[in-house]
């Protein structure tokens, strides 16, 4: 009996030291710290970018400077997206607060036509948009570092990219990310150039990738400047390359073709102050209409990745992209009400049929009614110089390695963006994103993107400058990355290596990265009746990003999704 008692009593006093872990109890790890540096930052996929973009700012240089460095960088060392043959988006902000941001978007050829990409049926041909000659916008890389250059950059051309020729004649060395997607593609190089092509031999990681052609391209650049792309021999090479291949782009195309200087789309998100990019980028209305619906919502108190916060973010999502496919494209062209699509007025009623119990269906949502009225291969870089100027640029090619058309003469890709425009209103794109007939072809416009660079402030000082690669979830990852910092208070690498979910209106599919998500969280999304796919192993966005700590010293986060890599001084 006295045993017995014995044992009973130390079972009350274990129970009482060692109690169960009560089940919604979440254990943190420790937060994870990315690099941080005093004085200035470049995050970019590739570390020979990063490390010619900071030594450009060791020489004096600004983040200017280092931008026209570090996207040549990336298109010798990252052909994937990394390019001479694409385009992209930069937004800016001064030490002094300016702010501004520049468009070079490729376009369409003068020769494009709406129904170009339809078959007799009217129906769409993906391969004539996404492959080979008849897929290629008019560049506007080249124009868009000159520009840039032109109106800020403090160092000549020659500093600037012999750095970046010396890359392409010395090599860079393959690392085991690029060697499997160089593998994979090989066929397909081969196919689209009817013949091989310095990227469809057979690498290894830790080879070197040498690349003479683009080299002997770029010192032309170095001595003819921006008119050497477009004017120049090089464009001749280009034209007559793509025309080879039964390709309609022209030197007149070339020619006409000028980056434009737009305003960034700005609107706040509690003490933030977000600055992204406009129109023919969708990112920075749709990441506005997101972040101002979700806004009314306590998301720090719900939790990183709850139950709650994915329904309530997912829902908001579903709603923006459902505008965008339906008002949104080149504003040249179209006429885009982007004052009132980012309005609380516009955006306090379209959360109104949100139901927490249950799943909005897409099929029942379509765009917000207004009174009178993209990919997954592109690239990112963040920079911060030592003077307190902050970029955010995304760059890319479209698809992976672009249209897959080489020009060996000049050693790079072409783009295929012509898929980013609506082949056929109602009809997905590669990226399964709908498009309506603000989005529709036509000679000289430019194309909808995905494309969200965001810079972001916080009382009033740069707080963050972010992007991401990743097609239609672009804008998603983004706005998680926002607020991963912001409302879960994460470090900077923290928030951009946590787990990401995405949702795009149609499909009415969420998207998770897959062993990532609590499952009981994902079969309550389901007992509520949204659909969800965890078993597509898509990388959903490789964010490269920079926070300001309060200190001033600056932390750079780099996916470990990609081989992208911080460096600073």
């Amino acid at each position: 009996m006295r045993l017995l008692y014995l044992l009973l009593l130390i079972s009350i006093i274990s129970c009482k030291t060692n109690p169960e872990k009560p089940i919604d109890i979440e254990t943190k790890p420790e937060p994870v710290l990315g690099v941080v540096e005093k004085n200035a930052m470049v995050v970019s996929a590739r570390e020979e970018a990063s490390k010619i973009g900071r030594d450009i700012l060791k020489k004096g240089g600004n983040v200017f400077d280092a931008m026209v460095a570090t996207e040549m960088a990336l298109a010798v060392s990252y052909p994937y997206a990394g390019n001479l043959g694409g385009g992209g988006f930069m937004v800016y902000r001064k030490a002094n607060g300016e702010t501004g941001a520049i468009d070079y978007r490729e376009k369409a050829p003068l020769a494009a036509f709406k129904d170009m990409y339809l078959d007799k049926n009217g129906d769409p041909i993906p391969e004539k948009s996404q492959l080979g000659s008849m897929a290629v916008g008019v560049p506007g890389t080249i124009a868009g570092i000159f520009e840039v250059h032109q109106k800020f950059g403090t160092l000549s051309i020659k500093e600037l990219l012999t750095p970046v020729v010396q890359l392409a004649e010395n090599g860079y060395v393959i690392t085991e990310k690029q060697e499997k997607r160089l593998q994979h593609f090989k066929e397909l190089f081969i196919e689209t150039n009817n013949d091989t092509i310095l990227y469809a031999k057979t690498y290894k990681a830790l080879d070197t990738i040498k690349n003479p052609m683009l080299a002997a391209t770029l010192n032309r650049i170095i001595k003819n400047g921006r008119d050497e792309f477009y004017k120049g021999e090089t464009g001749q090479k280009i034209v007559d390359y793509i025309q080879s291949k039964g390709g309609v782009i022209t030197m007149e195309d070339l020619n006409k073709y000028e980056a434009k200087w737009r305003d960034p789309v700005q609107f706040t998100y509690k003490n933030l102050n977000v600055i992204s990019m406009s129109p023919p980028s969708s990112g920075g209305v749709c990441l506005a209409q997101i972040m101002k619906m979700i806004e009314p919502y306590d998301l720090s108190t719900y939790g990183h990745n709850t139950l709650k916060s994915i329904q309530i973010i997912t829902e908001a999502e579903r709603r923006a992209y459902a505008d965008r496919s339906f008002y949104l494209g080149d504003p040249d062209f179209v006429k885009i009400p982007i004052d009132t699509l980012i309005s609380d007025a516009y955006l306090s009623g379209r959360m109104n049929d949100f139901n927490l119990e249950k799943a909005t269906l897409s099929s029942d949502l379509s765009y917000g009614s207004i009174p009178g009225y993209e990919s997954s291969e592109t690239t990112h870089y963040s920079i911060i110089d030592q003077f307190g100027n902050a970029i955010s640029v995304t760059t890319t090619l479209n698809g992976a390695y672009g249209s897959k058309l080489y020009v060996p003469e000049l050693g790079f890709f072409l783009n295929n963006e012509m898929d980013d425009f609506s082949a056929k209103p109602g009809t997905p794109n590669m990226f399964g994103l709908l498009g309506a007939e603000a989005n529709a072809i036509a000679p000289e416009k430019r194309m909808l993107s995905s494309m969200t660079p965001t810079l972001v402030e916080k009382d009033g000082e740069l707080w963050m400058s972010v992007g991401t690669p990743g097609g239609s979830t672009i804008i998603t990852s983004v706005l998680q990355t926002i607020l991963n910092v912001k409302e879960y208070e994460m470090t900077m690498q923290d928030a951009v290596n946590a787990p990401r979910f995405h949702h795009q209106w149609l499909p009415d599919v969420v998207i998770f990265e897959p062993d990532s998500f609590d499952k009981n969280v994902l079969d309550s999304l389901k007992l509520k009746g949204y659909k969800t796919n965890e078993e597509e192993t898509r990388v959903i966005g490789k964010v490269d990003g920079i926070l300001v700590l309060p200190d001033g010293s600056l932390e750079g986060g780099a996916d470990k999704r990609g081989d992208d890599t911080a460096i600073g001084f």
